[in-house]
């Protein structure tokens, strides 16, 4: 559960670069979140193989 905390913690923390992006077409915001995709998209994939590891050992 601790590594799903991480990922909405850093989903949360992308937020204002995304909007400067998005709004005020900020290229270094750009970058921050192209990062910061690529951050959520490792976190995630740990998740997906823990959660795969837990459910297989369950049985």
């Amino acid at each position: 559960m601790e590594k799903f905390s991480k990922l909405k913690e850093l989903l949360a923390s992308v937020e204002v670069d995304a909007e400067k992006f998005y709004s005020a077409g900020n290229n270094a915001a750009g970058t921050r979140v192209r990062k910061a995709m690529q951050d959520l998209k490792v976190l995630a994939q740990d998740i997906r193989t823990e959660v795969t590891e837990k459910k297989n050992t369950a049985k």
